[in-house]
């Protein structure tokens, strides 16, 4: 099965474009938790597989976060791996790594993720040049998203300044994206921020066909209305990722999967008009 094949598939499956972000912040992980296990490692495990079993059926993908695994030191990456394997097969996993780096480095990148933990996509940073991406370009089970126009401020820095013949870089990326896809096994996909949504447009049109990872609904307040005029002409699929809004929802109540439940099950509907065109 392709990438393609299997991204459509759990959007099909679930109804759902909603990709759910697990950022496991010890600060934040809630008291009930916190009370019964003594370590983070144990934390942390026991907060995502909950995370995962009472979301998995609102949503097409999971997004774990590797700043958040790494933070917890030598056993960190034991934990990233035991919860990645507690998704659902037929859920598309990313790991959010935004690594950027050449030659036999992103090869050992590749044969981390790829190789090792399995995930179906990565995040990557090409500031080094598209060279970045040559490792993981040549399954086409894989898919690849590039930091494109992210939903933070600091896009004003690179990527929304004129490059080239270009109005921003993030249109050059994405047009370079477009013409490497017609070489590469792995799809090149884009993340593109909702809190951009507005200026997305510009964008999409030099790589409509390129798959999204679209951050930036909740907790950090993009607008579903916008994105959805954004994404009116596109044929690329969108995972629209929720992180915060959504696992943190139960905040330090004893039931709190009930409440990050309601709060996915929630999302999918308000993505539903966007969910619709890809279904």
């Amino acid at each position: 099965m392709t990438f393609l094949e299997k991204l459509k598939a759990s959007i099909t499956n679930s109804n759902s474009t909603l990709c759910i972000g697990l950022d496991p912040n010890l600060d934040l992980l809630p008291q009930p938790i916190k009370d019964q296990f003594d370590t983070p490692e144990e934390q942390v495990t026991y907060f995502c597989k909950l995370v995962i079993d009472y979301t998995a059926e609102h949503c097409a993908a999971f997004k774990p976060n590797l700043a958040f695994f790494e933070a917890l030191g030598r056993n960190g990456l034991a934990v990233f791996e035991e919860v990645i394997q507690h998704i659902p097969n037929d859920k598309i996993i990313i790991a959010d790594a935004k690594r950027g780096d050449i030659s036999s480095t992103s090869e050992h990148y590749k044969k981390t993720y790829f190789d090792q933990f399995k995930v179906d996509a990565i995040t990557l940073n090409t500031l080094m040049g598209f060279e970045t991406i040559e490792a993981f370009s040549k399954l086409e089970d894989k898919g690849i998203y590039v930091l494109t126009l992210t939903s933070n401020p600091g896009a004003e820095d690179f990527l929304k300044r004129p490059f080239e013949k270009f109005d921003m870089m993030a249109q050059f990326i994405a047009d370079q994206l477009a013409k490497k896809s017609r070489f590469t096994k792995s799809h090149l996909g884009m993340v593109i921020g909702a809190t951009q949504a507005e200026e997305a447009t510009l964008v999409l049109k030099y790589h409509p066909e390129g798959n999204l990872l679209i951050p930036g609904i909740g907790a950090q307040g993009g607008s579903i209305s916008e994105l959805e005029k954004a994404l009116k002409n596109h044929s690329g699929i969108p995972l629209i990722n929720s992180s915060r809004g959504i696992i943190y929802a139960g905040k330090d109540e004893g039931d709190w999967p009930e409440y990050v439940a309601q709060q996915a099950k929630k999302m999918k509907q308000k993505l539903m008009n966007i969910t619709e065109q890809y279904v």
